[in-house]
């Protein structure tokens, strides 16, 4: 990637299910888009279940948080950037009531404490995200 183009695309970080970039740097802040829990190569989504039709049967937000929080790495280190370096967090749950306690202790695995980040959060519950997932991830970090 030329040093003046803004956009990232990880070449360990999923396919974008969309025309967009996995991230984009402007000056010293890297917004990365929606990452979800899928990994690069596979339409399977770790820990979800599918019926003939594609509608989720069962899933695991457990693993696919843990898949999403590794994704998201992935593509801050491709970009240049580092977990270390993640200032705000936005993450979409289409369960909260159910999916929110687990979430929280994944991500305080990932974020809280022991010298890891302890960036800005905030969660918020929607109807339905873009491909059969239950969580989906949005960082911006700094970027030297």
């Amino acid at each position: 990637m030329p040093q003046n183009d803004p956009q990232i695309l990880s070449s360990r970080a999923p396919e974008p299910v969309g025309a967009y970039p996995h991230a984009k740097r402007i000056g010293k802040l890297l917004f990365l888009s929606g990452v979800g829990p899928r990994k690069r190569g596979s339409k399977a989504i770790p820990g979800v279940t599918l019926d003939d039709n594609g509608n989720i049967t069962s899933y695991d937000i457990e693993a696919q948080c843990r898949s999403c929080f590794d994704n998201v790495r992935v593509i801050l280190e491709d970009a240049g950037s580092s977990w270390d370096q993640i200032v705000d967090v936005l993450v979409f749950l289409t369960n909260m009531k159910d999916d929110f306690e687990t979430y929280n202790a994944v991500y305080a695995q990932y974020f809280a404490g022991n010298g890891k980040p302890n960036p800005t959060r905030t969660t918020i519950e929607i109807t339905a995200l873009p491909t059969p997932i239950a969580v989906e991830v949005k960082v911006i970090a700094t970027i030297d």
